[in-house]
């Protein structure tokens, strides 16, 4: 019989600091681990003119910044990539001025991605912190700390009928405390805690999202889950128990944060 520890004690007051509203530009909040959030309304950006956009990327954007904003061609991409960066930007603002006490502007903050290898994508800034990064629909939501932090979010939906069936569980399944409430867990917020779990370290899904099993679900937000084999190869020391993993519907959207 496999037994699963608890998980870690939630970070206090995520139900309450968390909040997604599209009219409201910039969310930031704090939660214990230290973690910091910041919430940016795509819906929000999309609903200014050009002029507006231009004056917002020109506060919070390096000139080179804004050079890579030009080429993107696609409007929709335009918006997320402007969004993810406000989003990463404000974070690691926020979390340097409440934990360091060094005050920066989001145009000091230099972001960056891991140019290649099982982590290539993953967001970086030059500064000594973490970062994590998600969009979906009308936010981008970014994660700061000083270690390692997966974030993911998705708008509540039905999901296509493949991704659905490798979200649930084998009628084989023991029925036991075990899995009983990772049952009652929506579909995408099992995938978001998937993801969350992979971007914790860095792979994305360049590693099969099987590899993350999700073994339990408590009513406050914590969830705890088991790696797989090819999981524990590249990162031996997935386990759950040394993480914070927390999950909840937030105003439609699944959201999911893996922190240590």
């Amino acid at each position: 019989m496999t037994i699963t520890s608890p998980a870690r004690v939630p970070a206090r007051g995520l139900d309450e600091i968390l909040a997604l509203d599209p009219s409201r530009p910039l969310y930031v909040s704090h939660a214990r681990g230290p973690l910091t959030i910041a919430v940016v309304s795509i819906a929000w950006l999309s609903g200014r003119d050009e002029a507006d956009r231009a004056a917002i990327g020109a506060r919070n954007l390096s000139d080179d910044e804004m050079d890579q904003a030009a080429q993107l061609r696609l409007r929709k991409r335009r918006l997320e990539w402007l969004a993810g960066r406000l989003a990463i930007k404000h974070s690691v603002c926020a979390y340097q001025q409440r934990h360091v006490g060094v005050s920066a502007l989001p145009r000091d903050i230099t972001v960056g991605v891991v140019p290649d290898g099982l982590r290539a994508g993953k967001p970086t800034v030059n500064a000594r912190v973490e970062v994590g990064l998600s969009h979906s629909a009308d936010f981008a939501v970014a994660a700061c700390g000083p270690r390692a932090v997966g974030i993911d979010i998705e708008r509540s939906r039905q999901l296509p009928a493949p991704l659905a069936e490798l979200l649930t569980l084998p009628p084989e399944a023991p029925a036991g405390p075990e899995f009983g409430s990772v049952g009652a867990m929506p579909l995408s917020l099992r995938w978001a805690c998937k993801e969350a779990v992979l971007k914790h370290f860095g792979f994305g899904l360049r590693v099969d999202s099987r590899e993350v099993r999700l073994t339990k679900w408590w009513p406050d937000g914590r969830f705890a889950w088991r790696a797989g084999p090819e999981l524990r190869r590249h990162a031996p020391a997935a386990d759950s128990t040394r993480l914070d993993s927390w999950a909840r519907d937030v105003d439609g959207y699944a959201l999911a944060l893996v922190w240590q």
